[in-house]
């Protein structure tokens, strides 16, 4: 008897290759995005993560396996070729203008007009509306949308670039390192607009390098180490301390430790022992 199939993914990557001349950046990646869910990439520096960016957010084509969006195999011509198929990314660099005020940025690039002819110009008034509104239909709520967005928080960017996603249509949402250079307090902040983002119904790709923020709200887990995955959980599957193991390289861990534990004796300096006395 043939089980039932589960809801399609908006996203998959089946056994994704990428090469960058002889260097095999990506090797047999596998992962799902589903609506409604946040897929969590995990990995080190050097582990493939930026790599996978690219390809999702259409930088990079892949060179073998499959790429599906909403079941359709497909190869992303270039990153406006995924933004028209829904598939919004949010870089760790974050791109906008900081003397510019937050109306604007929420803006850049898609401003809508008002008028005609010679009488054609920015509609200023329908853009600060519907910024103060959408940042509060995210929880976000701004003291003053005319302020640059310059003077927010890194944490209070994050929150609105993540809001200008969801505003303009995206349904799988890709996030690098939204909380690499916050604290803790700014990462809970984000982190809960990442979850509101996953509530309104959008496929959240969440990229970190930190076990502990993907287990709060992560769903699925993929763990990537040069290149290849190094596991592939859900979140009923794994506990946060065997998603850190794992992150931190399990075995090799131990080896590590093994090699670093010091012997109970006083270390000697050129042969000779150490004096713990006082003269």
């Amino acid at each position: 008897m043939t089980a039932p199939a589960g809801p399609q993914a908006l996203v998959q990557l089946d056994h994704v290759t990428k090469y960058y001349g002889n260097i095999k950046a990506l090797h047999d990646v596998s992962l799902e995005v589903h609506a409604g869910e946040i897929t969590c990439v995990l990995g080190d520096n050097g582990a493939g993560k930026s790599t996978l960016i690219k390809i999702i957010a259409g930088l990079h084509r892949h060179d073998d396996g499959r790429f599906l969006v909403d079941g359709e195999e497909t190869v992303l011509a270039n990153p406006r070729d995924a933004l028209d198929r829904g598939i919004a990314t949010v870089y760790q660099d974050l791109a906008v203008v900081p003397l510019m005020p937050v109306w604007r940025n929420f803006f850049l690039g898609s401003e809508p007009t008002t008028g005609t002819g010679p009488f054609k110009r920015l509609d200023v008034r329908l853009m600060r509306e519907t910024t103060r509104a959408e940042l509060l239909r995210m929880g976000i709520d701004l003291r003053d949308v005319d302020q640059p967005i310059g003077t927010l928080s890194g944490g209070e960017r994050q929150c609105v670039a993540i809001a200008r996603a969801v505003h303009f249509g995206a349904k799988v949402l890709v996030l690098d390192e939204p909380t690499a250079a916050l604290g803790v307090k700014q990462s809970g902040v984000v982190l809960k607009y990442v979850a509101a983002a996953r509530d309104a119904g959008l496929g959240v790709v969440l990229i970190t390098h930190n076990p502990h923020h993907a287990y709060l709200v992560g769903d699925r887990f993929v763990l990537l180490k040069r290149g290849a995955m190094a596991g592939s959980h859900t979140k009923d599957g794994v506990t946060l301390d065997e998603l850190t193991r794992q992150m931190a390289g399990g075995s090799e861990l131990d080896e590590l430790s093994h090699e670093l534990e010091r012997a109970t004796a006083p270390t000697s300096f050129g042969g000779r022992p150490v004096d713990g006395g006082n003269g």
